[in-house]
């Protein structure tokens, strides 16, 4: 389908938003592919995954690139070679581009209560101690948001040995407020970003920014 949604963040920042309505031989038809990425789409055994890696590559047409301006360094980022700072994301049916001056990170995860079962792997102490179990609407999507700002934040670092559990955390929020203070501290750094959340139909996407 066209684009779903544009949010423009500022001058230097866009996120492209695109839902996966096509079939995975559409999607086929109309990307071109680099030999690397034609070698991977053939390794994919889910079929959601094979499409979701083809809606971004059809979101990379839609805002002006191809799957050969973009290529992978050897922890798996994603880079654009005009220099141009980019991350990724896809999940069901939506995938997510954004792109900017600055160096920067993006997630989309569905709302689901089986996010519950895996709450305590991911969340800070700190966390647990604002967030509301008994109102179960809330909690799910707060921890949605959490989850999701702490892959931004990996996909920005991209340091092995980073836990979310252990070296992120996200200060008191509300989701109302669209935004959130994050906090990596890992081997002696400390830093801070901020994080923007979006809510699409049952889905929520973040995008971060060290601030």
């Amino acid at each position: 389908m066209p684009l779903h949604q544009t949010i423009t963040a500022n001058p230097n920042t866009e996120v492209f938003v695109w839902k996966i309505t096509e079939s995975y031989e559409q999607l086929l038809s109309e990307v071109r592919l680099n030999d690397r990425n034609a070698a991977r789409l053939l390794n994919m055994k889910s079929e959601m995954h094979r499409r979701g890696f083809l809606s971004v590559r059809k979101l990379l047409q839609e805002t002006g690139y191809s799957d050969f301006d973009l290529y992978y360094d050897e922890f798996g980022k994603p880079h654009l070679h005009d220099g141009r700072h980019i991350s990724i994301t896809h999940s069901h049916e939506f995938s997510a581009i954004v792109y900017s001056g600055a160096n920067i990170g993006i997630d989309m995860e569905k709302q689901r209560e089986k996010i519950l079962i895996i709450a305590d792997k991911f969340t800070a102490p700190q966390e647990e101690s604002y967030l509301d179990k008994n109102n179960v609407d809330d909690y799910i999507r707060k921890l949605t948001v959490i989850w999701g700002a702490k892959e931004a934040i990996f996909k920005i670092q991209n340091e092995i040995g980073i836990s979310f559990k252990d070296h992120i955390k996200l200060l008191p929020f509300e989701i109302a407020d669209k935004t959130a203070t994050a906090i990596l501290e890992f081997n002696g750094m400390e830093k801070h970003f901020t994080v923007n959340i979006v809510e699409i139909e049952n889905f929520t996407l973040v995008y971060v920014t060290e601030k």
